[in-house]
């Protein structure tokens, strides 16, 4: 299972949301660069780099941020937040991402989002599904849709999508566990599926399950900012893998 941090990005700061609640913002750091080499330096190879201001904004505003990361460390990003028109995808993949990731696009405008997928391959985008109650959450999680999460997915499976980001919102920033019933849900009726898990991981612990599962990576935010998992026991894990 791979190991990716994140870093999402307001006013070029690394920040961390609660419940993708902008009013919760705490800055972690000034720099994202600084904290992206500090990833690198404990043999983490990946990268979920997320223009928050991008999500609010939708279209792509951080941009800088992903080529100066992309440029001066060897991380591969998958990049995500306000991503709606094909310009602004060119603009992430010219700037260094390796993959995207599109959440309110694949809901609001599917014929652009299939488009993408065919157009780059399956390898380089990535379906964010994030989740409310079980119905995919649009807008930077500010509006639910009518869409039924797990048909959601399977839906694009058939279009060929190979990953998927799930968050569920209820546990994002929480630091009170990821969702196992729901990612084991996911996995038992989408099969194949890549799926990379989000949201409440707290502790170290956690990663063995989510890995038992069958996720194929999970994203790791604020228990990183807040020590409750250490850059060092994640190189360990990582070496053991």
């Amino acid at each position: 299972m791979r190991i990716i941090p994140a870093i999402d990005i307001i006013d070029g700061k690394c920040v961390r949301l609660s419940k993708g609640d902008y009013n919760t913002k705490i800055i972690y750091n000034e720099n994202p660069l600084e904290v992206a080499k500090e990833f690198e330096a404990h043999g983490i190879e990946y990268l979920h780099l997320v223009d928050l201001d991008g999500a609010k904004s939708s279209k792509i505003i951080n941009y800088k941020i992903l080529e100066q990361i992309a440029t001066q460390t060897k991380l591969k990003i998958d990049f995500g937040g306000g991503l709606k028109a094909d310009s602004d995808l060119k603009i992430a993949f010219e700037s260094g991402a390796n993959q995207i990731t599109g959440g309110s696009i694949a809901v609001k405008n599917r014929a652009v989002f299939e488009k993408w997928i065919a157009e780059y391959g399956s390898d380089k985008i990535i379906l964010g599904a994030d989740a409310n109650n079980e119905k995919v959450a649009v807008s930077g999680w500010l509006e639910d849709s009518n869409e039924d999460l797990v048909p959601f997915i399977q839906d694009y499976q058939a279009k060929g999508i190979q990953y998927v980001i799930c968050t569920d919102i209820a546990k994002d920033g929480m630091l009170q566990g990821p969702s196992f019933d729901l990612y084991s849900k996911i996995l038992d009726q989408a099969k194949g599926l890549k799926l990379i898990a989000s949201g409440g991981i707290s502790t170290f612990d956690e990663l063995p399950k989510l890995a038992e599962i069958g996720c194929e990576g999970t994203i790791i935010g604020k228990a990183i900012y807040e020590g409750r998992i250490s850059l060092k026991q994640l190189e360990n894990y990582i070496i053991s893998l």
